[in-house]
């Protein structure tokens, strides 16, 4: 079971989030909290997998929230910022404070789940809304999404020695440049979802991305958009 921690200052937000979540079978809400100060005492307490913060809250925001907990290396929880608002500066400081997703509260209940089930995995994910937005601000230098985390700057020719990118996985890393998901590359070229997959961990793993997103800013910033 994903053990999931809702951070949000209305109940009813917080009641309708655990009601989608526990729905899937395979999360389970140990916890909620009101205000950021909350949320960092019960990721404390309660050593969640995947926190749900929200953004403006009293006490303590969920960015300053989000700092704290990603900061504590006693804490493993990986952090999904949703929020209503559809804005840059929170987006980036999210991905700055070391947030691993960023979702918009009108996203669907499958999204949702989808989302915590991503990052509880060691993934990143980020709202469809915003993916372009983010990529292309790290493609120009304009952000990185984390201090810990730079955004690799090494050419897609310059991976190390003995592990140049196959054909395929060039291929699979454009559509990654073009936020494709999982199931629309595999759609294209006519391969399974589990074989993206691998191909991906392969273009990670040589790239030395984190994250889809990383290896997304690298395809572009080298003409492979």
């Amino acid at each position: 079971m994903i053990r999931v921690l809702l951070v949000d200052d209305h109940a009813v937000m917080r009641s309708g989030f655990r009601t989608i979540l526990e729905a899937g079978g395979d999360v389970t809400v140990v916890g909620e909290a009101a205000t950021g100060a909350e949320a960092v005492a019960a990721a404390s307490a309660l050593d969640p997998d995947v926190i749900c913060m929200d953004v403006q809250m009293p006490d303590m925001d969920g960015l300053e929230a989000t700092r704290r907990i990603v900061a504590d290396p006693a804490l493993r929880a990986a952090v999904i910022v949703v929020t209503t608002f559809d804005r840059d500066d929170y987006l980036f400081a999210a991905l700055e404070a070391g947030a691993s997703g960023f979702l918009l509260k009108n996203a669907g209940a499958a999204e949702l789940v989808s989302a915590v089930r991503v990052v509880a995995g060691g993934n990143a994910l980020l709202a469809p809304e915003v993916t372009r937005r983010v990529i292309e601000r790290f493609a120009a230098g304009g952000a990185s999404p984390s201090p810990a985390s730079p955004v690799p700057t090494r050419g897609v020719t310059e991976v190390p020695p003995g592990e140049p990118l196959t054909e395929r996985e060039t291929e699979v890393l454009r559509l990654l440049a073009r936020a494709r998901s999982n199931a629309e590359i595999a759609q294209e070229l006519y391969i399974g979802e589990a074989t993206v997959k691998t191909h991906v961990s392969n273009i990670l793993q040589k790239l030395g991305a984190r994250d889809r997103v990383h290896a997304a800013v690298i395809a572009l910033r080298h003409g492979l958009g």
